[in-house]
C-alpha cells in the first residue's frame, strides 16, 4: 500500500513540474561537456546548442546555439542596399549569408530609409551601410565587417541547418500628399539626391 501511495505521489509531483514548465518556456540545451539539460530557465551563453519548446508545439521553436540567439537579440544586423549598388552590396550580403547571420535588408530608395541612412552617416547618402547593434560601417570592407560581427559574438561560419535569410522590410504608407517615393504629388522634385555606391564608404569622385 505504501508503495502505491509513494508511486502516486511521485506521479503527481512530476505532473506538477511538467505543468509548471509548460506554462512558460521549456529549454533543452547541451553543455560544453555534451550533457543534455532540460530547464525552464534560459541556458548559459556557453551552451553548445539550445532548443526552446512550448506546450502544444509539434517541433522545436529554435534550434540554434544560444550564443547566436544572444547576438541576434543584443546586436541586430541591418544591411542598407540599393538596386543599382552593384558588387559591394552583393558581396556584403553574401558574406552575411556565408556566416549564417540573420539580418534585415533595407532598400535605400524606400520611403523613410533615406533619412535613416543620412542619420547614420552624418548626412551622406551611400550604400552599402551595415549596422551591427549600434556600430555603423559605411561601405563594404571585409575585414571591418568580420571584426564587428566577431565582436558581437556571431559565428564565423553558418550553423548547420540554420539558413540566414534577410528579413523583408516593413512597408510604410507614404505621408498624406506624398507618393511612394516621398515626393509631393502636385510638384515632384526630380532633382533629389540618389544614394551613391561605394566599396570604401566614401562618395565617388
Amino acid at each position: 500500500m505504501e508503495n502505491v501511495i509513494l508511486g502516486l505521489t511521485l506521479t503527481l509531483v512530476a505532473a506538477a513540474l511538467i505543468t509548471e514548465a509548460s506554462a512558460g518556456n521549456l529549454y533543452r540545451w547541451v553543455d560544453k561537456d555534451g550533457k543534455v539539460h532540460y530547464t525552464d530557465q534560459p541556458p548559459p551563453p556557453d551552451a553548445k546548442s539550445a532548443e526552446r519548446k512550448k506546450l502544444g508545439d509539434k517541433g522545436v521553436e529554435a534550434t540554434v546555439p544560444y550564443s547566436l540567439q544572444l547576438a541576434t537579440k543584443n546586436f541586430p544586423v541591418t544591411l542598407y542596399t540599393a538596386k543599382d549598388c552593384g558588387d559591394p552590396c552583393k558581396v556584403g550580403a553574401a558574406l552575411l549569408a556565408k556566416r549564417g547571420i540573420p539580418f534585415k535588408e533595407k532598400n535605400a530608395r524606400d520611403s523613410g530609409v533615406t533619412e535613416e541612412i543620412s542619420a547614420l552617416t552624418g548626412g551622406k547618402l551611400e550604400v552599402p551601410v551595415l549596422t551591427v547593434g549600434r556600430s555603423v560601417l559605411r561601405g563594404f570592407e571585409e575585414g571591418a565587417w568580420n571584426s564587428s560581427l566577431d565582436s558581437a559574438g556571431y559565428p564565423s561560419t553558418a550553423v548547420p541547418g540554420v539558413a540566414a535569410k534577410p528579413k523583408p522590410p516593413v512597408k510604410q504608407a507614404p505621408p498624406e500628399g506624398k507618393d511612394a517615393a516621398g515626393k509631393d504629388e502636385a510638384a515632384k522634385d526630380t532633382s533629389a539626391k540618389e544614394p551613391s555606391q561605394t566599396d570604401t564608404g566614401k562618395p565617388p569622385s
